[in-house]
């Protein structure tokens, strides 16, 4: 699929990092394929030196000639990006966005030609292969142009495809879910160290327990409510702890944070 394919990536921060990572080593690329342009020189230089890529500090550069063009800046710097490569981008072009809250037909108004854009949404756990992505395809890209984007998210984790109306939605859910995860995993080995157990102990039980438990539900065979009953018919002790979350408004307090998450990814698009 990326035989004799040129790569440019456009900001060679931690998630173009990790991108770049996954096409090599999964053997998508060879590394002298991807031209990675970023704004610092010690970047440049590790991704260099990492990956065996090609690295400028021009994103012009970056992207002459390439047949699929990944974006990874900043959503505040998408307008002057695409100002400098309006011009270069042409109808061959399959361009990946991973840029936060930018649709689009954002970047198809800034390109003379009528390209072909993949707008995805992953998530950091890609940095172990083990990442969330969604993409979505702009007005004229086709099925095998989002055949050709999943392909390299799929290096990295798993996807999905959705409408793009839903794309803030998942930048809520998944794109935001790891912080979330991170916080209910401090709380459990807070917890735990005050009533006793290492710190080390508790943390290692704790994301462990969430690791499986996120393993039985994605095995599709039963549902998380019918997991959860499992659990109950081990003891007591889980119905008590549920009860105290109950308590606290859990299910609601995670609810809230999908929602503002979702309305922050919206006003990104919007400027805000």
């Amino acid at each position: 699929m990326f035989k004799n394919k040129k790569i440019g990536v456009v900001g060679g921060g931690k998630m173009g990092g990790v991108l770049i990572e996954g096409m090599i080593s999964h053997g998508l690329v060879a590394p002298a394929a991807v031209t990675v342009s970023d704004r610092v020189a010690e970047r440049r230089d590790e991704l260099h030196q990492r990956y065996g890529v090609q690295v400028t500090a021009d994103n012009v550069s970056a992207v002459h000639d390439a047949e699929v063009v990944i974006l990874a800046v900043k959503p505040q710097n998408m307008a002057e990006v695409m100002t400098e490569l309006a011009g270069v981008l042409t109808v061959r072009t399959v361009i990946v966005s991973i840029v936060a809250g930018i649709a689009t037909s954002f970047i198809e108004r800034y390109c003379q030609a009528p390209v072909k854009v993949i707008r995805v949404m992953p998530n950091t756990p890609a940095m172990i292969g083990a990442g969330a992505a969604a993409l979505t395809r702009g007005k004229n890209a086709t099925a095998a142009d989002l055949a050709l984007a999943r392909h390299i998210f799929d290096a990295v984790g798993i996807t999905a495809e959705v409408e793009e109306h839903l794309m803030d939605v998942v930048t809520g859910l998944s794109g935001s879910g790891p912080a979330y995860a991170f916080l209910f995993i401090e709380a459990l080995t807070e917890a735990a160290t005050r009533l006793g157990l290492a710190p080390e102990t508790a943390l290692k039980l704790g994301a462990q327990t969430l690791l499986g438990a996120a393993k039985l539900c994605l095995a599709g065979e039963k549902t998380p409510a019918e997991l959860r009953t499992m659990v109950f018919s081990c003891c007591g002790a889980p119905r008590e702890g549920l009860k105290a979350l109950a308590a606290g408004g859990f299910r609601e307090t995670v609810m809230a944070a999908v929602e503002a998450a979702t309305q922050r990814s919206r006003d990104l698009g919007k400027g805000n």
